[in-house]
């Protein structure tokens, strides 16, 4: 059985953050058609419910990022690249996030949400990109 490392819990950590905040998107965007149906307000309760997990996942995927940052040996300057890129990704995905949360229109509810879904896919895929 191979070890146990700090890198690997660092990593764990980042993979699990990326799973709730990215795959959570993606379930609740699936599931929002559903929702509507079941009520009036389901949506939003659904939505302010994902919120509780979301947001400290985001945290931990900011916190265990700069961790990776320092961790991992980037000097070639096309993983440098690619490392800006990503991070600016995220900051985008985490805004576009943020004024899903608070549009009051469909339309800006909807652009927010696609925006922010695309961001967190975009910010998973460069991540992977760098592994």
């Amino acid at each position: 059985m191979l070890s146990v490392s700090l890198d690997t819990v660092r990593v764990f950590l980042h993979v699990l953050a990326a799973t709730v905040w990215v795959g959570g998107q993606l379930t609740l965007a699936f599931l929002v058609p559903s929702l509507r149906t079941a009520g009036e307000g389901v949506t939003g309760t659904a939505a302010r419910a994902f919120n509780r997990v979301a947001w400290p996942a985001f945290a931990v995927l900011a916190a265990t990022g700069v961790w990776n940052m320092l961790a991992v040996d980037g000097g070639d300057p096309a993983y440098k690249t690619t490392l800006h890129v990503k991070m600016a990704v995220v900051v985008v995905s985490g805004v576009t996030a943020f004024l899903h949360a608070r549009a009051r229109s469909r339309g800006a509810m909807a652009a927010f949400g696609a925006l922010s879904g695309l961001s967190a896919l975009t910010a998973l895929f460069l991540g992977v990109l760098l592994g």
